[in-house]
């Protein structure tokens, strides 16, 4: 049966169902600010869009687990009336909490155990499908990513419209039995989720025929968006072999149906070099020389490097993945590039976390290199006066759905050098000095030479006479302040929402 569904409504209910987030706005439940479960982007830019929102008066509401732990509440302690108080106070009739136990004690969003993995995704599906779905009633829903997968059927079912935002290509599978035995009524709308194989029918795939859960929210979505335009067209170009050809399909198809975009995320709005409370010396776009100067020797000093002012740094800020970060092209020339640019006491600083991290250690002890080469676990504090201290960051990824670092360091003065592709390409343009364009430096082949060029180029910028070197970095601190923010990213959404609500919905039934 096709229902055709027209919605006029002067102010739509939005729904918002994401894992994590970074804050919420002043007025949306007296706890608002206690709110903050962060493993990556999707939570800053779930923040930044549910503000924007609620900044412009709509009837925005967000589902996410009820993480306790990590709300900063101890209810250790709390008898079942005292929590139900505690509860009633924490939210407001704009915040939804799944409520399951798999959430309450949790120290981060996310569990490197598979097991885990499904109770909570499973546990925080059940309850935005049982109970805050239709408590909410809302015109549309927004769901991100995995965890996230199968609420677009359900939407589809109900006749509701729902964008669904692909932050990475990550996804597990698990039965519709395994789903329906922990409170999931799949069969209700099992004709929209994404199976392993094509469905005879419910009951031959019910034990057998795992659901796809990525892929699921990508096929029964009205409408998906990756975070960068390059990364959605790389997609649809089937230019990535990481990502399954089906998923490649059903993006594809998206995109050629007009139902697909790509929105780049925005950093953390704490990432600001004026206002960082981890900085030895805050700085701004015009006393940014004087600033990273301070911070730098102070960098030095907590790393064991040469405190030499002058030194360039080119400083590492992801996880030290070789399958995407491409840490093994540093690794390649890190003893190479450190000694072509002795005479400048050239220093590379490493605070990140990765299987990786043992093979730099070795390289450094190998050659004795400790003046000038660090290598550190990640800590924000760190990591933060490592973007005000340093000079480039080192992001030479293979591939790049989005990526935050390129852009964060560009507030800080601190130019990128990356590798064209994804949300790289997007975010770098490669920098003329002469003509004063460009933000960074950017290199084409994926390997250790192209990455040794970038670095050449970025040294013979720092060798320019300080005055083209400070017109430059200004210009780029003040454009990524206008380029990069949450109320830029969250207008793009909101002009999907508006797109979506504009047309009629038809469903199959």
């Amino acid at each position: 049966m096709k229902n055709t569904t027209t919605r006029k409504k002067k102010n739509p209910r939005i729904l918002i169902v994401t894992p994590e987030i970074t804050y919420l706005p002043h007025g949306m439940g007296n706890m608002y600010n206690k709110m903050s479960a962060k493993a990556g982007g999707l939570a800053d830019v779930s923040a930044s869009l549910v503000g924007a929102l609620f900044r412009q008066n709509a009837d925005v509401h967000v589902a996410l687990p009820h993480y306790r732990k990590m709300f900063q509440v101890d209810t250790f302690n709390l008898d079942s009336e005292s929590l139900r108080l505690y509860t009633r106070h924490l939210t407001s009739n704009r915040i939804h909490l799944a409520e399951d136990r798999i959430f309450y004690y949790r120290d981060s969003v996310y569990s490197s155990y598979e097991r885990d993995s499904f109770m909570q995704a499973v546990a925080f599906q059940r309850e935005v499908i049982n109970n805050i779905i239709p408590a909410v009633k809302p015109d549309l829903i927004h769901c991100n990513d995995w965890m996230t997968g199968l609420i677009p059927a359900y939407a589809r079912r109900l006749g509701i419209p729902c964008l669904f935002t692909v932050h990475n290509i990550h996804t597990q599978k698990y039965s519709m039995a395994a789903l329906e035995d922990r409170g999931i009524d799949v069969a209700s709308f099992w004709k929209h989720l994404y199976f392993e194989r094509p469905p005879y029918n419910y009951e031959e795939s019910r034990d057998s025929n795992r659901v796809d859960m990525l892929t699921s929210g990508i096929f029964a979505a009205h409408y998906i968006n990756t975070v960068s335009p390059t990364f959605l067209k790389e997609i649809v170009e089937y230019r990535h072999d990481f990502v399954p050809d089906y998923i490649n399909n059903e993006i594809a198809g998206k995109f050629y149906a007009n139902c697909a975009r790509g929105i780049l995320n925005a950093p953390d709005e704490a990432e600001r070099p004026e206002t960082d409370e981890f900085l030895i010396e805050n700085y701004n776009y015009e006393t940014f020389e004087t600033g990273k100067r301070i911070n730098k020797l102070n960098f030095q000093r907590q790393l064991g490097l040469i405190e030499d002012p002058n030194a360039p740094i080119l400083f590492w800020p992801s996880r030290l993945d070789p399958i995407q970060k491409g840490c093994q092209l540093l690794a390649d020339i890190l003893y190479k590039t450190v000694e072509r640019y002795r005479h400048l006491n050239l220093q590379i600083a490493i605070v990140a976390n990765g299987p990786y991290q043992n093979i730099f250690r070795d390289i450094v002890n190998f050659h004795g290199m400790y003046e000038n080469v660090a290598v550190c676990n990640f800590a924000e504090k760190l990591s933060r006066i490592g973007f005000a201290a340093s000079d480039f960051i080192l992001m030479p990824s293979k591939f790049e759905p989005c990526g935050l670092p390129q852009m964060t360091s560009q507030f800080y003065g601190t130019l990128p050098i990356v590798m064209n592709t994804g949300g790289l390409h997007d975010t770098v343009t490669h920098l003329n000095a002469e003509a004063n364009t460009g933000n960074g430096f950017v290199f084409d082949n994926y390997d250790s030479y192209g990455l040794s060029w970038a670095i050449d180029q970025a040294v013979k910028f720092y060798q320019q006479p300080r005055a083209v070197k400070n017109q430059l970095i200004s210009r780029v601190m003040r454009e990524a302040r206008d380029r990069f923010n949450h109320d830029r990213t969250a207008g793009e959404y909101i002009k999907i929402y508006e797109d979506m609500l504009k047309k009629p919905l038809i469903n199959n039934f």
